[in-house]
């Protein structure tokens, strides 16, 4: 099981998570934070993020660069700052099975980043942006990480009235790939991951889904050097459901890690909620069974505790909460892939095509002639049963 489920805690939520939300102010100081933005602090996380891998029996984590070191005031400054915490944590990794699952640079959070960092209209902030990822990916494989994500919060617009789409589109491809060309440089060995989001804190974001962000890459080239990761919460908000999302990563090859939370579907923002659905893990590792496993990526919690959750006991309780969630849902998908009813529906419904008329449509060798002479000699015959209330009732016989 160990194998399959690739549990990652992220530092972001767990470790700087204060309970702010834009109508107030912080309701937790955790002991390991004293709400300053200094190296101490800084280091004082990094050990309470290892102290909790290590007690929760979790071997990944995943992190921005600006959320274990605290920025400087100039690029250099910053960047040693976080060598200083990188160092630490490379320690602290020392006689552990303990490294990062991804990590990634935060390119949304700081007001030089308002009109995008790869897409915005300044080139001296495409060139610090950058700087950013260079160094961020640097980082990560000096700690051994498995992955490196982009995600573009604020690679998007507001208005179309003052953008220029087809430049932020090439400017945004341009940058992914001197990314790539870095990654192979540095010798850097992980997967690089794009991250679909449609919205928040831009109106629309230009990796809106699976669908829009394999269009983007496989126009510009990109498709075999980056898959995605996928988070369930950002597909609620691009109008799919989780399962939809994962299947059309998998079927194209593109299915890289996944961030397991969820969504408020009375809400229309991201929730970022711990997933504790068993129904929903079950159809997620249907999906991952399917796709031979995850590895090199993993199952990231990007779940923070509600701002009423107050207690560091909270942390370890929402974690094994959803690692326990997954986990079920390991056991059900494998008893549904074991057993076999569901899967035997499936292939009724499209043995059809298993026919010699089925078949030439498939390898090319038929026409619309063909076709219309095939239809011509055949009755219009009602079409069966789609079963779908057998299919639920099958899927569900096995939650629990």
């Amino acid at each position: 099981m160990k194998d399959w489920l690739r549990f990652s805690v992220a530092f972001w939520h767990t470790f700087r998570g204060d309970g702010t939300d834009i109508f107030g102010s912080p309701t937790k100081r955790w002991p390991w934070d004293d709400g300053t933005d200094s190296l101490t602090t800084a280091f004082n996380r990094m050990r309470a993020n290892f102290e909790f891998l290590q007690k929760l029996g979790v071997s990944f984590w995943c992190f921005h660069d600006r959320d274990i070191a605290p920025e400087g005031k100039t690029l250099k400054e910053t960047n040693a700052n976080l060598d200083a915490v990188v160092a630490l944590a490379k320690r602290l990794q020392e006689g552990t099975n303990i490294n990062p699952l991804w990590g990634t640079a935060q390119l949304f959070k700081h007001q030089r980043y308002m009109h995008g960092a790869a897409t915005s209209p300044y080139v001296n902030i495409f060139a610090y942006g950058a700087a950013q990822v260079k160094k961020a990916m640097e980082v990560t494989h000096e700690l051994g990480g498995q992955n490196f994500v982009f995600w573009g919060g604020r690679e998007g617009y507001q208005t179309l009235l003052n953008t220029d789409m087809k430049k932020e589109l090439e400017n945004m491809a341009q940058f992914l790939k001197l990314a790539s060309m870095y990654k192979k440089k540095l010798g850097f060995q992980g997967t690089l991951l794009l991250e679909p989001k449609p919205q928040e804190p831009t109106k629309h974001q230009y990796d809106w889904d699976v669908a829009t962000t394999m269009g983007f890459l496989e126009k510009h080239g990109l498709s075999d050097q980056f898959k995605l990761n996928i988070e369930c919460n950002h597909a609620t908000l691009a109008g799919h459901s989780c399962t939809h999302e994962l299947e059309m990563a998998r079927i194209h090859g593109m299915f890289g890690s996944f961030d397991a939370n969820t969504g408020d579907a009375q809400t229309g923002w991201d929730t970022d909620q711990f997933l504790v659905d068993i129904a929903e893990a079950t159809l997620i590792m249907l999906t991952v069974i399917k796709n031979g496993g995850i590895s090199p990526g993993g199952f990231n919690f990007d779940a923070k505790l509600r701002r009423e959750s107050v207690d560091v006991e909270d942390l370890f309780i929402a974690h094994i909460a959803g690692m326990d969630t997954m986990a079920r849902g390991l056991r059900n998908a494998a008893r549904i892939v074991q057993d076999g009813a569901l899967q035997s529906l499936v292939d009724r419904r499209y043995s059809s095509f298993d026919s010699p008329l089925g078949k030439a449509i498939k390898d090319g060798s038929i026409g619309f002639e063909e076709l219309e002479q095939a239809a011509l000699n055949s009755e219009d015959q009602v079409p069966p049963s789609g079963k779908q209330e057998l299919a639920e009732m099958i899927f569900y016989s096995f939650v629990q």
